[in-house]
């Protein structure tokens, strides 16, 4: 199979590299060449700044790796050249094509995955299981917190001129850092009502917001809350899940998941085993695109969970920016 990756940074070179991992050679790239990062690593593949040249190539698949507020851009004419898509996170900054983009995956037939990861994860995973099979009981509450330090985050690069800094660019901590949006929905269920508050608090050279806090009521009528920054130190990435028998935690640093045990009065620890690393996820999303591409298996994350977590992203900044509560059909 031949693919197109559109965008070569940091999360374009991953991808291009977990395809070599798995196998696949035919990879060209196109590029904006508005990356700080160095390109060594992209010299030996083909390379275009032209996106009708390089999808004349017939790629069969594209995977959506530029900046948010640029990949409806590159997704339609991919759709219109009968492109399957992977669409890196959030799908875009805005609601404005969403309904077109729905009616062009449908008529043409495309396959689309969307890009969160972390429905990969093996604590996540076991998270879910954990909840349908009712090892807590009924579940009743949750917090959300990750925080992570912008500048830090990827120090390879300047944070100033990352598409996370930038409001242009579809950034600011929402919707860089949205996929508890899609996660918590993937193991709670649908978000009814939903409110926010958004700040720029931080000394960060940025001009987005750097910290928000959301707080959720989920169609079970369980109640969540969500935290956000780019300012904390050291990183931190935690969900803790409360039951009217017991609690679930799980905490990223370790990545395994620790339950309490009503009975014995105990926690029972779940540790990751195998030697996980951070690129699985990656890696693991990676070859279920090549099985959805494939007609092997269906899309985990489809284009419909992209759009909602899309919603609830947008949602939470409406509520930030005009003081209400978001009420969702």
């Amino acid at each position: 199979m031949r693919f197109l990756i559109a965008g070569f940074g940091s999360i374009g070179r991953r991808h291009l590299r977990n395809l070599l991992t798995l196998g696949e050679k035919d990879i060209h790239l196109f590029r904006s060449y508005k990356s700080t990062l160095p390109i060594a690593e992209a010299e030996s593949f083909p390379i275009y700044s032209d996106l009708q040249e390089a999808l004349s190539q017939k790629p069969d698949a594209v995977i959506i790796a530029n900046p948010t507020s640029m990949h409806l851009d590159i997704v339609f004419p991919a759709i219109e050249a009968g492109c399957h898509l992977l669409i890196e996170k959030p799908l875009s900054d805005n609601n404005d094509r969403i309904s077109e983009l729905e009616q062009a995956v449908a008529a043409s037939g495309v396959k689309v995955l969307m890009g969160f990861q972390f429905r990969y994860h093996p604590g996540l995973k076991e998270i879910k299981r954990l909840l349908e099979t009712g090892r807590i009981g009924r579940l009743v509450s949750l917090r959300t917190h990750w925080g992570e330090f912008l500048p830090g985050w990827h120090p390879w690069e300047d944070y100033r001129k990352s598409y996370s800094a930038q409001a242009n660019l579809g950034g600011g901590v929402i919707l860089t850092l949205c996929h508890p949006l899609d996660y918590l929905r993937w193991l709670v269920g649908e978000i009814t009502t939903l409110w926010a508050f958004t700040a720029k608090l931080s000394d960060l050279d940025i001009d987005v917001e750097d910290t928000a806090e959301i707080g959720f009521r989920f169609s079970s009528g369980v109640l969540g809350s969500l935290h956000l920054c780019y300012n904390q130190r050291p990183a931190t990435h935690r969900i803790e899940l409360i039951g009217t028998q017991g609690t679930i935690t799980w905490d990223y640093s370790d990545g395994g998941v620790n339950i309490y045990d009503i009975e014995s009065g105990r926690w029972e620890k779940s540790p990751l085993e195998g030697g996980f690393e951070r690129n699985d996820m990656f890696l693991s999303e990676m070859d279920h695109f090549l099985s959805v591409i494939r007609g092997g298996e269906n899309p985990r994350c489809s284009l419909s969970d992209g759009i909602k977590a899309l919603e609830l992203a947008l949602a939470a900044k409406r509520s930030a920016d005009q003081a209400e509560i978001v009420h969702f059909d």
